[in-house]
């Protein structure tokens, strides 16, 4: 269902937003401030947040648009498109949204790159596609602007490429979530074999795919993809906001996924995740950010870092997935039906005019 011709239509896109988690509800607090965005409807998987109005669930007040769990509703409101940010991926769920002509920009990385889903799968999504004349994209900040969309910048300085790699740093010490850190991700834990082998295997099905993309639209198509976890242990015991680390259990990991062309590693994205700097690895620990290395016969070297004080990082950073999801929704309506990557698509221009 195109129906946005590019990110300065002054009709209004009609947008629902689906799931309300911390992305979700950043997103959904972006489209009803957005100047050109109409808030069509809202889906919630909560008995709680049903009935309740789109507004108050992210902190603007009422706006007249009640959230619901009926999956009918939804469909019946002909929106442009849905912004869809549910934990886990339904994918009949998503074929029948494709099929309803209902456009989809999502934060799951199931759909970063075609060319990597089960071939069966892909074609039940391309032909809801076809059937509704609609696309989907995959698209956030990481997997998506750092892996994708700032590679294929860079890239355009050079005709000679050696080696692109990514490291993202994120500095976990003052984040007050010990269920996330140390029951989910592992930190305060002994050294596990297997657990890192679990990390290794998840962050390579997640940045993978973003790898492939890069190196295929270069011309530089990989011969695989594999992935290295490593860990570090607190030399002395540590007290973070989450909690406290024992010396000699887990405070940082660092996780790297490489694509590998004629047996070199052509490109890498490398997460180092710490709760503190003091550990027993000689690591370059950087604040909080992306650093980037292009080897070539343009080399650069570029350093990204968030000028966000800790007690703010909170109410700031979902803005970076949620943002460029929402930006790209003009470019996605506009789009051929199927699954559209960054690289099919027009460079990612948001539209600010109006938010100053």
């Amino acid at each position: 269902m195109p129906g946005v011709a590019s990110s300065s239509s002054r009709v209004p896109c009609r947008v629902v937003q689906w799931a309300t988690g911390n992305i979700g509800t950043r997103s959904l607090r972006t489209v009803l401030e957005h100047p050109r965005m109409e808030l069509a409807g809202l889906f919630v998987h909560s008995e709680a947040k049903a009935g309740r109005d789109a507004g108050d669930l992210c902190g603007l007040g009422r706006v007249g648009v009640k959230a619901t769990r009926n999956v009918d509703e939804i469909l019946s409101l002909g929106a442009d498109c849905i912004l869809y940010m549910r934990q886990g991926c339904d994918f009949d769920e998503i074929c029948r949204l494709l099929a309803s002509g209902a456009n989809v920009v999502t934060t799951r990385g199931e759909f970063h790159n075609p060319a990597t889903i089960e071939p069966a799968l892909r074609e039940r999504i391309e032909n809801a596609c076809r059937r509704g004349d609609s696309s989907i994209h995959s698209t956030g900040s990481s997997p998506g602007f750092i892996t994708e969309a700032l590679p294929l910048v860079l890239t355009s300085l050079q005709r000679r490429l050696d080696a692109y790699r990514i490291s993202e740093f994120a500095d976990l010490s003052s984040r007050n979530s010990p269920g996330l850190l140390f029951d989910v991700m592992g930190f305060g834990r002994e050294p596990s074999p297997a657990a890192a082998e679990g990390r290794a295997r998840h962050l390579r099905e997640s940045f993978g795919p973003s790898l492939r993309l890069v190196a295929e639209a270069l011309g530089l198509p990989l011969d695989s993809v594999e992935a290295r976890a490593e860990v570090a242990a607190a030399k002395k015991t540590t007290r973070i906001a989450a909690g406290t680390l024992e010396a000699g259990t887990v405070a940082a990991q660092r996780t790297t996924v490489y694509g590998k062309r004629r047996g070199n590693a052509l490109i890498s994205m490398s997460t180092n995740w710490y709760c503190t700097t003091d550990v027993d690895a000689a690591w370059d620990l950087r604040p909080t950010g992306w650093h980037v290395v292009v080897e070539g016969d343009t080399p650069l070297d570029v350093s990204i870092r968030f000028p966000v004080p800790p007690e703010r990082w909170a109410a700031v950073s979902p803005g970076l997935t949620a943002h460029r999801a929402v930006n790209a929704v003009p470019w996605v309506c506009a789009a051929a039906p199927g699954i559209r990557t960054t690289v099919d698509l027009p460079q990612i221009v948001a539209d600010l005019g109006g938010c100053e």
